[in-house]
């Protein structure tokens, strides 16, 4: 079967400094699959060169068999790939509300003034989306005025919004409370039945928990890719990356 994503000798060099090397990596549609490994081995580079925010010094991306390694991130969001950055990147003086209604129209391709027109429209998608995240009481809320995890949420919500194939997040878990880490493992399985999960992610317990298939990254490269238990049992990630 035709992989959902798929990376050929896909590398990055930033002034020199080779961060991917190479990697060839290929994703099944409805996996969970997380990204591992020790600051600086890439990971990031890599969903930000899925996502088209990172263009490759090499190498290809494909995603359903289509060539997408030139394209635009807007273009690929059309094409159902959806990412959620290290860092939030929120509208901070927009409503919570507006916020997610922004995702939802750049899903329909409208502009902003289709926006104001339609928001009677646009009311129903934004609050499901605010409602799976645990966000629909903040809805009218500044979103800037939220705590640093509930922007995480907020974030979630409008990468949802856009309905997409394959949501790639980065360190999701970071600034999230024990409680609400539960809620969004909870959270990641449900939405596993609708869209391919992509997860960069330094809580192994998190790791471990949600993942179909782990994929272990140092320096630039793959060291190892298996199941949770493949990984745990595996030496040179033992050594690269647990400590063990």
């Amino acid at each position: 079967m035709t992989p959902l994503l798929e990376t050929v000798g896909l590398a990055k060099a930033f002034a020199g400094l080779q961060a991917v090397r190479g990697v060839d990596f290929r994703l099944a549609a409805g996996e969970i699959r997380a990204v591992i490994g020790p600051n600086g081995a890439g990971k990031t580079t890599l969903v930000g060169m899925i996502s088209g925010r990172v263009r490759p010094s090499a190498g290809r991306i494909l995603f359903r068999g289509r060539d997408i390694t030139r394209l635009p991130p807007w273009d690929r969001v059309r094409l159902g790939i959806a990412y959620t950055f290290q860092v939030t990147s929120v509208f901070r003086r927009l409503s919570v509300f507006d916020n997610v209604a922004l995702a939802v129209q750049r899903r329909r391709a409208a502009g902003l003034a289709g926006l104001a027109r339609d928001g009677g429209a646009l009311s129903g998608p934004v609050a499901a989306a605010l409602a799976r995240v645990g966000l629909a009481e903040a809805a009218a809320a500044r979103a800037g005025s939220l705590p640093y995890g509930h922007q995480k949420l907020l974030e979630l919500a409008m990468a949802l919004a856009l309905e997409p194939a394959l949501l790639a997040l980065d360190e999701p878990t970071q600034g999230l409370a024990p409680d609400e880490i539960e809620r969004f493992a909870a959270l990641i399985r449900g939405i596993a039945r609708e869209a391919t999960v992509l997860l960069v992610e330094h809580n192994m317990a998190v790791v471990l928990g949600l993942s179909d298939r782990i994929t272990v990254m140092d320096k630039g490269a793959i060291l190892a890719e298996g199941t949770p238990a493949e990984i745990e049992r595996d030496p040179d990630v033992q050594r690269a990356y647990l400590g063990r």
